[in-house]
């Protein structure tokens, strides 16, 4: 019986070495698993971070966006409305009349004095109109010019 207490004491040994790596392995694996496991929960907490902050971008970019389209909208508005105002047609008729008058002020020499006495008249006329209730009457209703208003849009389409 003694050849079989060896095998047994052997065997014995044997088993609480295996046991014992067994265990050791075992717990090896379950700190690798831990430490996974704590990385994938770190790169999630960053991505979803970064998807945070991402989106927060983008929808102040949205944000910026629709503000600059009303913004350019309401300037083209108001450019449009500014070429359609009342008197600015007038404005670009007198520059013309202006450019005209110049012209003629130097190449005709006659016409530099008819000029002058006609535009004396025209202010004396027109100094009078400030006085007693024409005046009144033409600032409550405008007068309408018989002069043709030049459409700068047919002359740049030409």
């Amino acid at each position: 019986m003694q050849g079989y207490q060896y095998v047994l004491i052997g065997f014995a040994i044997g088993l609480v070495l295996t046991i014992f790596v067994l265990f050791w392995q075992v717990s090896k694996r379950r700190r690798a698993i831990s430490e996974a496991n704590a990385k994938v929960e770190k790169l999630k907490t960053m991505l979803n971070d970064r998807m945070d902050l991402e989106s927060s971008g983008l929808s102040g970019l949205k944000v910026e966006l629709e503000k600059l389209r009303k913004e350019n909208e309401n300037l083209r508005i108001s450019l449009n409305s500014l070429a359609q105002k009342p008197g600015r047609k007038e404005v670009q008729r007198l520059q013309v009349y202006q450019d005209a008058v110049d012209r003629l002020m130097i190449s005709s020499p006659g016409f530099g004095a008819a000029w002058q006495t006609s535009l004396k008249e025209a202010e004396a006329e027109l100094e009078k109109s400030y006085l007693g209730a024409l005046p009144f009457i033409r600032r409550v209703i405008p007068q309408k010019s018989s002069a043709p208003v030049i459409d700068l849009a047919e002359e740049d389409n030409k």
